[in-house]
């Protein structure tokens, strides 16, 4: 296990190198003697934009960056269940002609909108991806060069894996089944503060609809309003009490996205509203029930709907996790 937790050690130090984040909303602040070489890959990367389905760009730069580095690059197509303008692909790369490797350093490329450019001011960094996750992917290659240069780690050790549609959906690392490939130990490159996790919460979204009456807003009572019945419920589920645990924490719930209405003077006819909720304990059916049966104490005609989901996940480790303390709060009345 000795390549591994070089590795292990490698990544830490690295990433310790490039950016110390306080959260995964802080701009990454550049260390007093920064590696040249990890902050110029990084730069590259951050300033491609590649906002879930339109990958592109960084995968050209990446399949390119890898290919000078000596690495054997594979790229795998990965379809989407959206119109793209490209092509998109997952990037397997390794040393040599070995494919299969005693682990697997992985994450992904793709972001969430909107593409904010890459910017340093003084010694922070900013940047859409910044963090999430082109951090994680500079520093795992800089890190795998490292060690490759050094001699500690040789062909058959290490393999990287860069996935598209990590945001939504989760194409890429479907698709990633599909190599026929195995290995001892993989690690995922996300932030965590950098501190090393072995699980994380779970997942589910939802989607409320209201439908109400238009009308002139100068007449209310003639009307009902969409928005009015909305808002109650989103009122109602910011203060609800959703499963936690002592590893996670407490379950969230994001109010992600609101609208409705065409006008400040027309009753709204229509709302609609996405959330997004990350599971702390428990499955997706238990935080479903609390939100029906919040929402049904309304007495409000809503459309409710909820995405597949999943609990939180439990991943088997070679080394010790250090958990971040969760953060575990009560309402206030």
């Amino acid at each position: 296990m000795r390549p591994f937790k070089l590795l292990i050690g490698a990544l830490l130090n690295n990433w310790a190198v490039l950016v110390h984040s306080t959260n995964s909303q802080s701009p990454l602040i550049a260390s007093s003697q920064p590696s040249s070489d990890l902050l110029s890959l990084h730069k590259s990367l951050v300033e491609c934009s590649s906002i879930t389905y339109n990958e592109h760009a960084v995968e050209q730069l990446l399949t390119s960056y890898l290919k000078q580095q000596n690495f054997t690059v594979e790229t795998q197509p990965v379809a989407a269940a959206t119109a793209t303008k490209h092509a998109r692909h997952n990037i397997f790369a390794y040393t040599g002609k070995t494919r299969k490797t005693r682990t697997l350093v992985s994450s992904h490329v793709d972001t969430v909108p909107p593409y904010w450019p890459y910017e340093l001011r003084g010694s922070e960094i900013w940047g859409r991806g910044s963090v999430d996750a082109k951090g994680s992917v500079a520093t795992q290659i800089k890190a795998v060069e490292s060690l490759l240069g050094s001699g500690a780690i040789a062909e058959g050790d290490v393999a990287l894996l860069f996935v598209v549609g990590e945001e939504i959906g989760g194409d890429g690392m479907r698709a990633a089944n599909d190599l026929g490939l195995s290995w001892d130990t993989v690690i995922f490159g996300e932030p965590t503060e950098l501190k090393l996790a072995s699980g994380h919460k779970g997942n589910v979204g939802l989607r409320i609809k209201a439908r109400g009456k238009a009308g002139h807003s100068g007449y209310p009572e003639l009307g009902r309003n969409a928005n009015s019945m909305l808002v109650k419920a989103l009122y109602a589920l910011d203060r609800v009490e959703l499963p936690w645990s002592e590893k996670y924490g407490n379950t969230t719930l994001n109010i992600g996205r609101m609208e409705g209405g065409v006008a400040g003077n027309v009753i709204a006819e229509e709302a609609e509203a996405q959330l997004q909720i990350r599971i702390a304990d428990g499955e997706p059916a238990d935080v479903e029930k609390v939100i029906l049966e919040v929402l049904e104490e309304l007495g409000e005609e809503l459309d409710v709907s909820f995405t597949p989901g999943y609990g939180p996940v439990e991943i088997d480790h070679d080394v010790e996790g250090k958990f971040l303390k969760p953060a575990v709060w009560t309402l206030r009345s």
